[in-house]
């Protein structure tokens, strides 16, 4: 994305914050999925490359600076007062650059859409004012007025600010009571004139209308979260970690998902929240009454179905025909001879076939959802229990383990090599996962708790930091595959030829962009399984997979040895 000319003028604007750092904790690293391994020779120069973001976490501290310096800075540059300035800014989104551009292109034009007058009027003084609202006489002490003139009692104008003020942000944006007048009215008199309660409501209004008017930020969408995030749009990935501990997307705001697409996580959580679920249960697991047509379930027991009153038709439940058709030359209670042999000839009728196309949707959705709510859960725990471990990284591998379920579901059934290949990486991470959680969550609860195994905990922390190098390979892999839509597979089952140039690995060597979204990295997987050969395997070179020394081709690519 290149970037506007606001942009460019937005950036010249900037000045250097006291700013809290959302990836500058070795939990928010470990999420990248870039790891850095001990015998990389360029290790030290990726560890730098790891530490640049492309976000800013703000706090509302910081928020509250930005804003007073954009409000300063207009108010000097333009010569006009505080108030005048932020009417100004909130008019043009808080966009510095454009309210500068188009104060200097038409001022006259900028000040009649703003609501700002050239020459503000003063209400006359030692004299009875009428209040145009109530039509109350008061004195001119009394009366308050915008820059236009039009004078109000003290209580119509609160009863008017504290309306608009309880419609919602709109009331930054308010106007003179007068309905032929546009004036703009400023903080000063919603200041001067609103209650405790509605001047708190207005600052937190006009303190969000910086982050919401912007399109460069936005708040972190965790419950209960003030910290806001300045992101530099077009600069790969859509990660976020937040300070308060949450992650989510940039792009999208559900919770991060890489490396899957925003579209195919919309479109798995609408189908995990979508009626069509329950009317796939439904069809599937019910079969309506052949007379009164009421849905019936059947989980247990024979194939004599018996509708309850006032029907009580007795029925078959497999061919729904009369029971009293039925019997020992039929296949006797457990079973139905029509019903298998119109299965067998494919005579079934419509609504069966629609039946039978729900069940297996369903176990297929099944399938898939439950393993990724499982992921879901184990996170959850993992991330309540281990956090005070600082083991982070398996909380990640969670999240990236859980949105691979939704990946796999909507990967097109027609497309053999590239299922075949993603659930061969799937397993391989989940496995190496599994055994990696075991291991922090029941061994390493041994020395926590008990002083003497001390003397043993070198062989654990060897065999921990082996497992976390494996566990990290193997996500690495799975991460940089998914993100290349598992281009090195091709749809006929053999694996791209270019694969040992860009191949599926994710080696530290080759992992100079932070994210690596859409962009092939230097293979591992040959240096993890070079013992195979001592075990009656060989590894292809390819894809990696385990074949037997008897296989001149790979049978899982169909490369030749």
């Amino acid at each position: 994305m290149t970037e506007t000319d606001d942009e460019l003028h937005d950036a010249d604007d900037e000045t250097d914050y006291e700013l809290i750092h959302g990836d500058d904790s070795d939990d928010a690293n470990d999420a990248d999925y870039e790891f850095i391994h001990d015998d990389c020779e360029d290790s030290d120069h990726i560890l730098s490359h790891r530490h640049k973001q492309n976000y800013t976490i703000l706090s509302e501290a910081d928020i509250c600076q930005r804003q007073e310096e954009s409000i300063v800075k207009i108010s000097t540059v333009l010569s006009i007062s505080r108030v005048a300035a932020s009417i100004l800014l909130r008019h043009y989104n808080w966009s510095v650059s454009k309210v500068l551009d188009g104060w200097f292109a038409d001022e006259e034009k900028v000040r009649r859409d703003a609501g700002l007058l050239q020459k503000p009027v003063a209400l006359p003084h030692g004299r009875d004012l009428t209040c145009e609202i109530c039509f109350e006489t008061y004195p001119s002490d009394r009366m308050s007025a915008a820059a236009c003139g039009h004078g109000f009692c003290g209580s119509c104008w609160q009863g008017y600010i504290s309306s608009a003020i309880n419609d919602g942000p709109g009331c930054l944006m308010l106007r003179c009571p007068d309905p032929s007048c546009a004036a703009a009215v400023g903080q000063d008199i919603i200041n001067l004139l609103a209650s405790k309660d509605d001047k708190e409501k207005y600052n937190r209004y006009f303190l969000r209308s910086f982050i919401e008017d912007n399109w460069k930020t936005k708040w972190c969408p965790a419950p209960g979260c003030d910290y806001a995030v300045d992101f530099i749009v077009g600069s790969g990935s859509y990660d976020i970690t937040c300070p308060c501990s949450y992650s989510f997307c940039w792009n999208c705001t559900e919770e991060a998902h890489r490396p899957v697409d925003c579209s195919t996580v919309a479109t798995w959580i609408l189908k995990n929240s979508a009626e069509s679920e329950n009317m796939n249960w439904i069809l599937a697991n019910s079969k309506p009454c052949p007379k009164c047509k009421r849905p019936i379930e059947k989980n247990q027991g024979c194939m004599h179905i018996t509708c309850t009153l006032p029907c009580k038709f007795e029925f078959c439940w497999l061919c729904l025909g009369p029971w009293s058709d039925h019997g020992e030359k039929t296949g006797g209670f457990y079973a139905c001879n029509r019903y298998e042999t119109a299965k067998q000839e494919g005579v079934l009728d419509e609504a069966e076939k629609r039946r039978e196309m729900a069940k297996n949707s369903l176990e297929k959705y099944t399938h898939y959802y439950e393993r990724w709510a499982t992921n879901q859960s184990s996170r959850q725990k993992a991330l309540a229990d281990l956090q005070q471990m600082q083991t982070m990284h398996i909380v990640e591998c969670r999240r990236v383990l859980k949105w691979t379920y939704a990946y796999g579901y909507y990967l097109p059934e027609y497309e053999h090599a590239k299922r075949q290949f993603f659930e061969y990486m799937q397993g391989e991470a989940e496995s190496g996962l599994e055994r990696l959680h075991q291991c922090v969550e029941k061994e390493l609860d041994v020395y926590l708790n008990d002083d003497g195994q001390l003397k043993d905990f070198n062989v654990f922390r060897t065999k921990l930091a082996g497992l976390t190098s494996v566990t990290r390979n193997y996500f690495e892999n799975l991460v940089s595959a998914l993100e290349n839509g598992l281009s090195d597979v091709d749809t006929r089952g053999a694996c791209s030829r270019t694969a040992s140039s860009k191949s599926l690995g994710g080696g530290a060597s080759s992992s100079k962009g932070k994210g690596g979204r859409g962009k092939g990295t230097t293979s591992r997987w040959s240096t993890l399984t070079r013992n195979l050969g001592d075990s009656g395997h060989w590894s292809c070179e390819y894809c990696t997979f385990a074949n037997p020394k008897s296989a001149t081709l790979c049978q899982m690519c169909r490369q030749r040895r």
